[in-house]
C-alpha cells in the first residue's frame, strides 16, 4: 500500500485541515446536499486535494468534504460519493470510508437514491434501511481474510434516533432492505421481480460496499434512501437519471431537515 491509497495518510491531512473531531460523518448521496444550508462550516476540502479519495464524475456529487455542526453537533459531511460503475475498483470507492474510520469517526450514517421495489412505497418517501442484499457481483473485502459478522449491519440505536428524528419532522418513514446493483444500467422489470422474491424493498448503486467497509472497520452504521422512482415495470415511465435527480431535488428539504433533527438527537444522545 503507497502513501496515495493509505488510509492513515488521509486521515492524518484531515487532521491538520480543521479542529473539529467529530464522532459522526454522513455521506451525501443524491438530492441530500440541501443539509449543508444548515450546516456552519468549519472547512471544506475538495476531494481531489485529499489522497486517496477519488473524484466523483457523476451529476448531483459535489466531491467536497466538510467539517463543520448541525445545530450543535460536530459533523464530518462527505458531499457525494464514487460509485463501482464509474470504474474504480472497490478499494477505491471505500477508500473514504477507511480514512474516515482512521480519522477516528465511530458513526457512519449512508444516504442515497434508490428506487421502489415495494409497492406501497411512492417517489418523495424516506427509507431507514434495516438489512441489504449484495447483488454487485463482489465484494470490497475480496482479497482479504476479514470474516466480517453481517448479521447486523445497521444499527439498531442509530435506527431509533432517524425514527425519533422522523417523528419530530411530523414526517413518514418507511422502513426496509436496500438491494444493490453494480449499475449503471437501471434493472430490468423481471430483474425487480425476482428482487422483491428475494426480500428487498428498494434497490440501488451505492451504500452496501460502504457499509460492509465501515462494519470492517468496526463503525456503526445506519442508512436511508430517497426513493426516487418506482423500479422497473412499476411505473409508466421509462426511467432516467434526469427524473431520479428531479425527484430527490423535490424531496431534498425533508430529507435535510430530518438529517438535522437526527444530528441534534444524536448530540443529545451523546451527551
Amino acid at each position: 500500500m503507497n502513501q496515495e491509497t493509505n488510509p492513515q495518510t488521509a486521515a492524518a491531512m484531515l487532521k491538520k485541515v480543521s479542529r473539529f473531531r467529530p464522532k459522526l460523518a454522513i455521506v451525501l448521496g443524491s438530492g441530500f446536499h440541501h443539509a449543508l444550508e444548515a450546516l456552519s462550516v468549519d472547512a471544506q476540502l475538495p476531494y481531489g486535494k485529499i489522497p486517496g479519495f477519488p473524484k466523483p464524475t457523476v451529476e448531483g456529487h459535489a466531491g467536497q468534504l466538510y467539517f463543520g455542526a448541525l445545530g450543535s453537533t460536530p459533523v464530518l459531511v462527505l458531499s457525494g460519493r464514487t460509485h463501482f460503475y464509474e470504474g474504480h475498483s472497490m478499494e477505491r470507492v471505500t477508500f473514504a470510508v477507511r480514512a474516515l474510520a482512521a480519522f477516528g469517526i465511530c458513526d457512519l450514517l449512508l444516504t442515497s437514491a434508490a428506487g421502489g421495489i415495494n409497492k406501497k412505497f411512492r417517489p418523495g418517501d424516506f427509507m431507514v434501511i434495516t438489512d441489504h442484499i449484495n447483488f454487485m457481483g463482489t465484494n470490497p473485502l475480496r482479497g482479504t481474510t476479514h470474516f466480517v459478522d453481517m448479521t447486523q449491519v445497521y444499527d439498531s440505536e442509530l435506527q431509533k434516533l432517524l425514527l425519533a428524528a422522523a417523528r419530530e419532522c411530523k414526517m413518514k418513514l418507511r422502513q426496509g432492505v436496500y438491494l444493490a446493483v453494480c449499475g449503471p444500467n437501471y434493472e430490468t422489470p423481471a430483474e425487480i421481480r425476482a428482487f422483491a422474491t428475494l426480500g428487498a424493498d428498494a434497490v440501488g448503486m451505492s451504500t452496501v460496499p460502504e457499509a460492509i467497509v465501515a462494519r470492517q472497520w468496526g463503525l456503526n452504521v445506519a442508512g436511508i434512501s430517497c426513493i426516487t422512482n418506482p423500479a422497473a415495470g412499476f411505473g409508466k415511465k421509462s426511467l432516467s437519471h434526469a427524473d431520479v435527480l428531479e425527484t430527490a431535488e423535490r424531496a431534498g428539504k425533508s430529507g435535510a431537515n430530518l438529517l438535522q433533527h437526527f444530528a441534534k438527537l444524536y448530540g443529545e444522545d451523546d451527551q
